[in-house]
C-alpha cells in the first residue's frame, strides 16, 4: 500500500480537517501530513497543487484522491475495516451514518457563532436563540447514541467511530465556549478530550503561528 497523504489546513480552526485526521489516527494507518496555512493570499494556490475543489481535507493514496471530510472517513472504513470507524450492528451503524450526514450538513448557526478556536481560553460564552436549538439538538443526539449503543465503552457508540470524528470539532467548541452539559455528555466529551490524538492535535494547535 502507498503511503496515506492528508492534506489539512490550520489545526487552530480547521473542523473539517480534524475529523479525518483523528480518524486515521484512530485506525492506526500510518501518513504523511501536509499543513496549508489558511486565510492568506497564496491558500488558494497552494490546496490546489493536491486538491481539484481547492478545499481541504485531502487524502491521497497513490493514485486515489478523496476529498470532503465525510468521503475520507468511508474511505478508511473500506481501507482498514477491522479498525470498524462504522459500528457493526445494522441498526446502530444507520444511526451513526444518520447523525454524521446531519452534522455534515447542518447546524449553521452552531459553526457560525461558536467556531471551533483551539487557542481560546476555555470560558462561558454567549450565543443566540439558533445557535441554542443547534447546541440542544447536538446533546440530544449524544444523548439518544449513548443511552441506545454506548454501552461498550465511553464513546457515542462505546468504541470510537467514524461518528465520533464528525463530532470531535463540536467537542472542542463545547469545551472551549463553556455549554453546560449534564453529567452524562459530560462524560462523552472528556473522553473525546483525552483521546492521545485530539490531545496531539490541540497541542500542535497551540503552537501555530
Amino acid at each position: 500500500m502507498a503511503e496515506l497523504t492528508l492534506v489539512i489546513g490550520n489545526k487552530q480552526f480547521s473542523s473539517w480537517s480534524l475529523r479525518p485526521w483523528i480518524a486515521l489516527k484512530q485506525t492506526g494507518l500510518p501518513f504523511r501530513e501536509v499543513l496549508v496555512l489558511l486565510r492568506r493570499p497564496e491558500t488558494k494556490a497552494e490546496i490546489l497543487k493536491y486538491s481539484p475543489s481547492g478545499k481541504v481535507p485531502y487524502l491521497i493514496d497513490g493514485s486515489v484522491g478523496v476529498w470532503d471530510s465525510l468521503a475520507i472517513l468511508e474511505y478508511l472504513n473500506e481501507l482498514k475495516p477491522e479498525a470498524r470507524l462504522w459500528p457493526a450492528d445494522r441498526a446502530a451503524r444507520a444511526f451513526a451514518r444518520s447523525i454524521s450526514a446531519e452534522m455534515h450538513s447542518g447546524f449553521a448557526a452552531l459553526r457560525q457563532h461558536l467556531g471551533m478556536d483551539l487557542k481560546r481560553t476555555p470560558a462561558k460564552g454567549e450565543w443566540p436563540a439558533e445557535a441554542a436549538a443547534d447546541i440542544e439538538r447536538v446533546q440530544a443526539i449524544w444523548a439518544e447514541a449513548r443511552a441506545r449503543y454506548g454501552s461498550g465503552g465511553p464513546f457515542l457508540f462505546g468504541q470510537f467511530t467514524a461518528a465520533d470524528a464528525m463530532y470531535a470539532p463540536v467537542v472542542t467548541r463545547f469545551h472551549r465556549y463553556g455549554v453546560p452539559l449534564d453529567p452524562a455528555l459530560a462524560a462523552y466529551r472528556d473522553a473525546v478530550l483525552a483521546l492521545p490524538a485530539m490531545q496531539e492535535w490541540t497541542a500542535a494547535a497551540q503552537k501555530e503561528p
